[in-house]
């Protein structure tokens, strides 16, 4: 085998090339993890918003709870099945809530898209235990006051605390900020459910049920006993199930993203196989030399694989280092999209965690390997003849 001492010192003899390609094999990496990691913490923020003993109970046929329908009549009976937890007063964990849309302008711009504005009661904040507030104060009921997530504070107009924003004809206030372990509640805005459904005229129903199953096994059966029940005449879904299937419809916001790292990964070989072949051609003489001391073809040739492994290896530390300096430096990097699944707005974070990372240090080494092969396949192909009367 050829020293790994002539490999390195044949990178430092070509400085310039060297430090080219690593940069562009970084930024080929920092770009892809930034694709990977948008995927990645879309994922997250739906997976962490759902609690396993949670139950969403909805208007048959309902794709989401912005176009599902329960009346209050049917709700009292669901909320009389068997296998509810119950709080410290035996009252059961569920919660009664309206889900409508506000047309709201993101910051700098003017163009209004779709905002959640969800209507709750007093036992909703039992069954979200990530979310508090964290700055001003919670809504006070009976009153036209709504609680913000502060990532949809920053994102929207009428959405800072202390400014107004409009649900068809009310005027809500924004009095509380409030953060939920970066979860899909962080792109809602929560208000009183009996106010909003009497400035939607939706009194006396409501969008679905969030019920808290006293176990994994009563959760199967009340799923079983809404489904199966034709009096009531509703869907429910576990609520691990209801984000899956959300995360599902994003499919979409995948394939983009995989498909631009996979073109920048094709321009990062040719550059890797572009500084390889300029390697090789400088360097005949070396490589007919080390035929006529004796090292085979495939010493020589793992000896020029391995220079593309350590330049692309290289190159993966520094965008794996960039990404990770750069979400530190921005406390986290947050951005939105419109939910497929219910054509709202979803705030989430850039999830630059292990898996995304080793993602890009792969996807680092198959440059390496396949941009290095072609020029590595034509050092040992040279006659040894021919190589040391090179130039």
């Amino acid at each position: 085998m050829v020293p790994l001492k002539y490999n390195l010192r044949s990178l430092r003899a070509r400085k310039v090339g060297s430090l080219m390609t690593v940069l562009g094999v970084g930024m080929v990496v920092w770009a892809s993890i930034f694709a990977f990691g948008l995927s990645a913490g879309l994922d997250k923020t739906l997976e962490i918003a759902a609690h396993p003993l949670d139950v969403l109970v909805l208007r048959k046929g309902a794709t989401s709870e912005a176009v599902s329908g329960v009346s209050d009549a049917v709700a009292r009976d669901v909320l009389a099945l068997p296998g509810i937890a119950t709080d410290g007063e035996g009252q059961p964990l569920a919660s009664r809530e309206l889900v409508v849309f506000g047309y709201l302008p993101r910051r700098g711009q003017t163009q209004p898209v779709n905002v959640t504005v969800r209507g709750v009661e007093p036992v909703a904040r039992q069954l979200r235990e990530g979310m508090r507030i964290v700055a001003g104060r919670d809504f006070r009921p009976g009153l036209r006051e709504a609680v913000v997530s502060r990532a949809m504070s920053a994102r929207f107009q009428g959405l800072g605390l202390d400014e107004e924003f409009a649900v068809q004809e009310g005027q809500f206030r924004v009095v509380g900020l409030f953060e939920a372990g970066g979860g899909a509640v962080e792109s809602e805005v929560w208000t009183d459910r009996n106010v909003l459904a009497q400035t939607v005229n939706r009194t006396g129903s409501m969008s679905s049920l969030q019920l808290r199953a006293a176990s994994a096994a009563a959760q199967e059966q009340l799923v079983n006993r809404v489904k199966a029940d034709e009096q009531i005449d509703l869907n429910a879904v576990t609520e691990a199930q209801y984000y899956a299937d959300q995360a599902a419809q994003s499919g979409l916001l995948k394939i983009v993203g995989g498909m631009i790292a996979f073109f920048l990964t094709i321009g990062a070989m040719f550059a890797v196989a572009n500084t390889m072949y300029g390697a090789i051609a400088s360097r005949a003489r070396e490589i007919g030399t080390l035929r006529a001391l004796g090292f085979g073809r495939g010493s020589i040739l793992m000896a020029f694989l391995l220079e593309s492994l350590v330049l692309c290896g290289l190159g993966a530390a520094l965008g794996c280092l960039g990404a990770l300096a750069l979400q530190a430096a921005t406390g986290g990097l947050r951005t939105g999209t419109m939910n497929p699944g219910t054509f709202t707005e979803l705030a989430f974070s850039f999830d630059f965690g292990p898996r995304v990372l080793l993602k890009g240090a792969l996807l680092a080494m198959a440059m390496g390997l396949l941009g290095g092969l072609m020029p590595a396949l034509r050092a040992v192909r040279m006659k040894v003849v021919d190589a040391l009367r090179e130039a």
